[in-house]
């Protein structure tokens, strides 16, 4: 059995989690503080805060930009529902747009053309470790007085142009669930170069209280200026993630040898497509396309190969969404197609080339088979 997935906690955890039972420190302790740090100084951002999941960072961060209800926001058709649901939590209007055929990526031209007077705000998904044109979406945004925000789920380790996705819009929102790059079990972090914003979303995301435990005078004494949520990250978690971000760099090195590995095995191989080598992707998972995905899906599941889909069914499409927005397929096409074919192959650091050799050969065979 390959697994779709498999996390690199250390073993040295166990250690950490009995002196954190020890301290009885559970949330506000010295391993938020150093995983904060830690995260801030591989991003090179200016400020960082852990939150309880990527999508309580991306329903804060949105909060924080103080935005009136209903107020129209620009989302990509293809990505995880948690990305639009920030935006319905936040009280604003979703207006989705069609993704790249290949990345699944929103493009630069595609937000140009959507953006109106009742535009305030763009938020981008950088699809499976490959950042989209957030350079030229952002010059874009700031020329219109347009917030734009990051929703970095896929994204840790992937730059654009030298400098780490998250850096571009007002703040980036990162997950560490169980299948991501590392993990905390559950969790997630924002950055930002906003010290209003940062300062806001640290306080959004503990009830809205005006001191940190450990600025107060006195024990319990506080105020609340703000509703705020409890969305914070205790310290078990973040012992977790600090773990694995130390050793984080040897993660992403292997998962580019992997994904190097795929692309020599498909090359020339015309019974599917995949995103090109970038060296600023992170490979969060290594997407393939084929019209004869679920077939494919099967034969996979069948000789016990883990695989995935990201995502099967488009935002608009899913129920909800279509219900209220009631959007035309037409203007889908390409995030329809790419829901219609990707698979998501594994390419975690424990997967072996002899692992990767198996799963393209299996791929290549049975699509030569059932042509």
């Amino acid at each position: 059995m390959i697994p779709f997935s498999k996390h690199s906690v250390p073993n040295k955890v166990k250690k950490i989690f009995e002196e954190i039972l020890k301290t009885g420190w559970f949330t506000h302790g010295k391993y938020t503080h150093l995983f904060e740090k830690e995260f801030k100084k591989f991003t090179k951002a200016k400020y960082c805060t852990v939150v309880s999941s990527c999508t309580a960072g991306l329903h804060l961060s949105l909060l924080a930009l103080d935005l009136k209800k209903n107020s129209e926001i620009l989302i990509p058709a293809m990505s995880h529902t948690a990305t639009a649901h920030a935006a319905e939590y936040a009280g604003l209007k979703v207006k989705f747009l069609d993704v790249n055929k290949t990345t699944g990526n929103i493009e630069y031209e595609t937000v140009k053309k959507n953006i109106s007077k009742k535009t305030k705000a763009v938020m981008v998904v950088h699809m499976n470790g490959n950042s989209c044109e957030i350079k030229k979406i952002k010059e874009i945004c700031d020329k219109k007085k347009i917030s734009l925000i990051e929703d970095c789920a896929h994204g840790l380790g992937t730059f654009y142009q030298g400098r780490h996705v998250g850096n571009f819009g007002v703040a980036g929102s990162f997950s560490f669930y169980p299948t991501k790059q590392i993990t905390t079990g559950e969790g997630g972090v924002v950055i930002t170069n906003n010290e209003k914003i940062f300062k806001k979303i640290k306080k959004l995301k503990a009830f809205g209280i005006d001191k940190d435990i450990r600025d107060r005078k006195l024990p319990g004494k506080y105020d609340v200026k703000m509703l705020g949520f409890n969305y914070r990250m205790t310290e078990l978690h973040a012992a977790m993630g600090l773990l694995q971000l130390k050793k984080y760099k040897s993660f992403l090195k292997r998962r580019k040898q992997l994904a190097k590995r795929y692309i020599l095995n498909f090359k020339n191989f015309s019974h599917l497509r995949h995103a090109i080598y970038n060296k600023e992707s992170s490979f969060f998972i290594f997407p393939i396309l084929t019209k004869s995905r679920d077939k494919l899906l099967k034969h996979l599941i069948k000789k016990k190969i883990g695989v995935s889909i990201h995502y099967a069914k488009s935002l608009p499409f899913m129920s909800y969404y279509k219900k209220k927005y009631k959007v035309s397929k037409n203007k889908f096409k390409n995030s329809i197609n790419y829901a219609d074919s990707n698979i998501s192959l594994p390419v975690y650091p424990k997967l072996t080339i002899r692992n990767v050799d198996k799963i393209s050969l299996e791929i290549k065979k049975f699509l030569s088979e059932i042509r």
